[in-house]
């Protein structure tokens, strides 16, 4: 019988390298853990378990023949279904690539394979990572480990299932305008977007080149630390990424100049979500931090700033898959038009292809100054605003959702209540900045509420070490769901 996994998976590391247990024993037990919570969230859509043992043993005679153990050696990972891996499919969650294989591994999974993390399967996510729910996935919804009836959030739903029952593993998610965070918040998990830029896109599905960031989930700010740390930096593959060093992102102090967001407080947020927060920025000023309140004036026009540039560039992205030279092929077309359009009506769900014509609309010469270059400038007035915002403090902190998971159901049929789930957090993406959501209580019916932390660009080191300080004052990250703990 394998022993019980370390609580964090630095500490699984660790035992590794001091001798104390096998990296195939690690690999074991996460597998038991990783097939548990499947059974309750529906979370993996890709199992690589005999890969991932293969790996293991090869590890665990590396290690006793001498060598020294990796960075991440033995710890075990998952990728987004929206992430590229030589293993398994990379589906996007659409019925457009639902056997689609990639020729290689995104960059940011070379990097983590190269530093000793074992690949264990991919995760279920909303279609081309377009959703707040995992309810849009072609292939099959997942549900929140915290209560099967409720949603994980999205796009990274899968990621932040497992993230959120199962301890010593790190989840791959990306986050475009929230779908790291939200679900984050949802599942009692970490879930760190990096600065933009900060991780290669090379091998990420694109949906909004400008937006998208690959990002860790996993409990503990540290074990997301540790990944971001080996994912970053230039890649040849990625013209938009910039030189990060491991030691910003491991090394930074905790910042002692808060910022709380009044425009983050409004009416639109729950009480319980509000009081939540509130406790947080009392325990983190009776710690010494200095709190401020600020403003960021153009919040109200954040979302609808988001779903303009976003459905533009998705329309864009998503015009490759036309059934010639990737994805989903429509059978005895008619002729090529033909071919096109059943390839897409048969590929695309409903809130794909109400995205694209979103976003075709917004291009077209008639409707483009009105929506398109409007919306531009409106997101540089944001990134102005928070701008501003870091002249005078050094992080902010505020709610991650205006509310915790809802009901599989409530919100899927209704466009403009689920784009309302993203209200607090597609700011950080037009802004190009990093921010994290990690547990910050539970709601009187036990659901998890996420508390987030914004920094200025290329704070992702403040970030993260004002996260593991949170942590450290509260413990709320180390709840497990009752099933799981």
């Amino acid at each position: 019988m394998t022993r019980a996994r370390p609580e964090t998976a630095l500490a699984l590391r660790d035992a590794i390298a001091r001798g104390e247990r096998s990296v195939r024993e690690s690999v074991l037990s996460a597998i038991a853990d990783l097939e548990g919570a499947d059974r309750v969230t529906g979370a993996l859509s890709d199992r690589f378990f005999a890969e991932a043992l293969a790996e293991a043993e090869a590890a665990d005679r590396r290690l006793a023949a001498g060598e020294r153990a990796r960075p991440l050696e033995g710890i075990p990972f998952t990728a987004k279904g929206n992430i590229a891996t030589r293993l398994g499919r990379t589906h996007a969650g659409s019925r457009m690539l639902a056997e689609h294989r990639a020729p290689e591994d995104a960059t940011a999974v070379t990097r983590l394979r190269a530093a000793g993390a074992i690949l264990a399967g991919k995760t279920h996510c909303d279609e081309f990572a377009m959703g707040s729910s995992t309810e849009n996935s072609a292939l099959g919804i997942v549900r929140n480990p915290w209560d099967p009836e409720r949603v994980p959030g999205g796009s990274s739903g899968g990621a932040a299932a497992l993230a959120g029952a199962v301890r010593g593993c790190v989840h791959l998610g990306s986050d475009t305008g929230g779908s790291i965070r939200q679900p984050a918040a949802y599942c009692g998990a970490t879930g760190m977007k990096p600065t933009y830029g900060t991780v290669s896109r090379s091998g990420l599905v694109a949906f909004a080149s400008s937006l998208d960031q690959i990002g860790p989930l996993a409990r503990d700010a540290r074990d997301a630390a540790a990944f971001l740390a080996v994912m970053s930096g230039r890649d040849p593959l990625d013209a938009t990424t910039r030189a990060v060093a491991p030691a910003e992102i491991l090394e930074a102090p905790p910042p002692r100049r808060i910022g709380v967001p009044r425009d983050y407080l409004g009416a639109a947020i729950e009480p319980e979500t509000r009081a939540a927060v509130l406790a947080a920025i009392e325990a983190l000023r009776a710690d010494g931090a200095a709190v401020t309140e600020v403003d960021l004036p153009t919040t109200p026009y954040a979302n609808a700033c988001y779903q303009v540039v976003s459905t533009a560039e998705a329309s864009s992205n998503l015009a490759r898959y036309d059934g010639v030279h990737i994805g989903r092929r429509a059978s005895s077309p008619a002729g090529l038009a033909d071919l096109y359009a059943r390839s897409r009506a048969e590929g695309f769900g409903a809130e794909v292809r109400r995205r694209i014509l979103l976003g075709t609309f917004v291009l077209s010469a008639a409707a483009q100054e009105a929506y398109y270059r409007r919306a531009l400038r409106v997101r540089r007035r944001i990134a102005d605003d928070f701008a501003r915002a870091f002249a005078a403090v050094d992080l902010l902190v505020a709610p991650t959702s205006p509310f915790p998971a809802f009901r599989l159901g409530e919100r899927v049929t209704d466009p403009l209540a689920l784009y309302a789930c993203d209200i607090l957090t597609v700011g950080a993406n037009l802004a190009g900045i990093p921010a994290i959501s990690l547990p910050g209580g539970r709601s009187r019916a036990g659901l998890p509420l996420g508390l987030q932390i914004l920094g200025p660009w290329g704070g992702d080191g403040a970030v993260l070490a004002l996260a593991r300080r949170f942590q450290e004052l509260t413990g709320h990250h180390r709840e497990l769901p009752e099933a799981f703990a």
